[in-house]
């Protein structure tokens, strides 16, 4: 009795599995029709200092057009600094939630946030539903724990939600694998580029494009992306430098110095990029500033900003789009930072670090059999690399072992591999650890993950 227990547990198993199916398929269905082709966008301030944190509403907008992804709406891949939900207001049914991470929850971890109060501009892309819907917003804390919470309704036939996008900016395809809702959709947008320079700026977007589909996993998934430049010219030519005096007139309003850090170069000009963008098959943004200083930050579901003609860019610009797409964290350590970014009690949410309090849900099945676990460093970190007795001891490092430092923190941090392109800008690749996360946001956003029950 016992043997044909055992060999019948997998067909119970995929019978429950497709009966678990055949009941969410029409919950997935009805939340669906719920949608339509249109996107909402909301348009909030967080706002308040170190110890406190408020949520806004500004103002509602709706655009024609919905380029973000059609599967997997009711869940998040991963948990982000904050996430945002819809939920039908009559059924209570999940239409569509994504996560995210802001400037702002960055800011509070700053010396500045002790002494001062602030307000960033934040804003989210929703499908525009044709019911009444509630929308939640949530900001997590170094615990993963819900710090800010805001819940509002919104009625898709309110006559306050502003239409725009009827003439949006002209734009062109540099890389085009299909329709916006079948494909990855990212816009590539000029700062700093005068009109005169537009040329330039196509040069560079395309250059962008090459330098992150020549990493794996883009490379073989990259026919699941549309890449797009966007012609948006500035008054004057060259970013804002504020460490010098150097104040531009640009499209986006971006500058260097944020948070008083050099080489940090971002906008808080949100609801002025969104606006320029309206009515544009867009999910991801890429913006490239004209300038050779170097620099740049990714915000994960929000932006991607690099400089364009520092040497680096074509390095610093999939490192970015490795924050603000994939979602990964840096895996560098400098132990200056104000507060530590990490708390050793919690797992990040960010697949390619961990604290060990969850290192099971991490890459801890990607490591071979007999490697160190922590692994032995044979530098404290790869660009103190410098003689052949070091170099010799590298290369006979595991792929994938258990490496501490990263998240800017040199102890209590473990990273996957030795050096990887999210750790510093001489590695050619991104390691084993941030290839298969990538390759995993990749599948959720192209892949129905209800269909493969």
């Amino acid at each position: 009795m016992i043997k044909l227990k055992k060999m019948h547990e997998p067909l119970k198993l995929k019978r429950a599995g497709f009966l678990f199916l055949v009941m969410l398929l029409p919950v997935v269905a009805s939340a669906q029709s719920k949608l339509t082709d249109n996107t909402l966008r909301v348009d909030y301030s967080f706002s308040g200092n170190a110890k406190e944190c408020n949520i806004y509403v500004d103002e509602l907008c709706t655009f024609p057009g919905w380029a973000g992804r059609t599967v997997n709406m009711d869940h998040v891949h991963l948990l982000g600094n904050g996430a945002i939900r819809m939920t039908d207001a009559e059924t209570g049914d999940v239409l569509y939630c994504n996560s995210f991470s802001t400037l702002f929850q960055e800011w509070q971890q700053t010396e500045e946030a002790t002494k001062a109060s602030k307000s960033f501009e934040n804003i989210f892309l929703l499908p525009m539903p044709s019911v009444p819907v509630k929308i939640t917003v949530e900001l997590f804390d170094t615990y993963n724990s819900v710090v800010s919470s805001l819940t509002h309704d919104v009625d898709p036939k309110d006559i306050l939600i502003r239409r725009i996008g009827q003439n949006p900016p002209y734009y062109r395809y540099l890389h085009h694998s299909g329709k916006a809702s079948d494909c990855i959709d990212v816009v590539i947008l000029p700062e700093g580029y005068t009109a005169d320079e537009m040329d330039i700026f196509y040069s560079d977007a395309q250059a962008a494009v090459e330098s992150i589909l020549l990493h794996e996993p883009f490379r073989t998934l990259g026919d699941r992306f549309n890449f797009m430049a966007v012609r948006l010219p500035s008054e004057e030519s060259g970013v804002s430098i504020p460490k010098q005096g150097i104040w531009k007139s640009t499209a986006l309003g971006s500058h260097f110095d944020t948070f008083y850090t050099d080489r940090y170069l971002t906008t808080l000009r949100i609801r002025q990029m969104h606006d320029q963008l309206a009515g544009i098959p867009y999910e991801h943004i890429i913006i490239l500033a004209n300038t050779d200083n170097y620099g740049g930050g990714g915000i994960f579901n929000s932006y991607t900003l690099t400089a364009a003609h520092h040497p680096s860019e074509p390095q610093v610009v999939v490192h970015e789009f490795g924050h603000s797409f994939g979602g990964l964290a840096d895996e560098y350590y400098y132990d200056d930072q104000y507060e530590n970014y990490y708390n050793p009690e919690t797992e990040p949410w960010e697949q390619n670090i961990t604290t060990q309090v969850d290192f099971d849900s991490k890459w801890k099945d990607m490591i071979e059999s007999g490697t160190p676990v922590p692994t032995p460093n044979p530098a404290p970190n790869p660009r103190a690399v410098r003689t052949k007795a070091e170099r010799t001891a590298v290369s006979k490092l595991p792929a994938v072992g258990l490496f501490e430092g990263g998240g800017y923190m040199s102890k209590g941090v473990w990273r996957g591999s030795f050096n990887c392109r999210m750790h510093t800008n001489e590695c050619p690749e991104f390691c084993p650890v941030c290839q298969r996360a990538i390759e995993r946001i990749i599948r959720y956003y192209t892949e129905d993950e209800h269909s493969s029950n």
